[in-house]
């Protein structure tokens, strides 16, 4: 375990919310309409985000992107700004802590055939509304289901 995450729980066993970076991989279809990627998490199965811990010399948007190479197996152009934030508890061997996951938009450009975590999750195109019904976390849900307005160019 690395130095930062290793003091990121550390900081939120004592209830500090520790902080990881997520990417939310979309693509446009032929038609204009949007998919989004979600992955299954490896444990529970149930529908994520790819998202990981920042990483060292890495800005948050490359920390995110690396997260979505290695989780969901897709390389694209990533957002240099989060489109917003959700909050979850993640499961440790301590115990649960409390965590704060800034979501950085990804234009995916390729999907590999292989990747690092193919074997240990699903991965699933779908289109926001019907994503948004599938992840847990309430907040996570409305980014999703409100991407196609928060990517929209101005």
């Amino acid at each position: 375990m690395n130095k930062r995450k290793k003091r990121a729980i550390r900081s939120a066993i004592k209830g500090d919310p520790a902080s990881q970076v997520a990417a939310l991989p979309y693509r446009l279809a032929a038609d204009g309409s949007m998919r989004v990627m979600l992955i299954t998490s490896r444990g529970t199965r149930r529908f994520v985000v790819p998202k990981g811990w920042p990483m060292k010399r890495k800005t948050s948007a490359a920390a995110a992107a690396c997260e979505a190479r290695q989780e969901a197996g897709v390389v694209g152009q990533m957002a240099r700004v989060p489109i917003g934030s959700f909050r979850y508890w993640k499961r440790l061997s301590v115990g649960f802590v409390p965590v704060i996951v800034r979501v950085f938009p990804m234009a995916v450009e390729t999907v590999l055939d292989s990747w690092k975590e193919e074997g240990e999750r699903g991965r699933q195109w779908l289109c926001p509304e019907d994503a948004a019904t599938l992840v847990d976390e309430p907040p996570l849900a409305s980014l999703v289901r409100r991407m196609p307005e928060l990517i929209a160019p101005r």
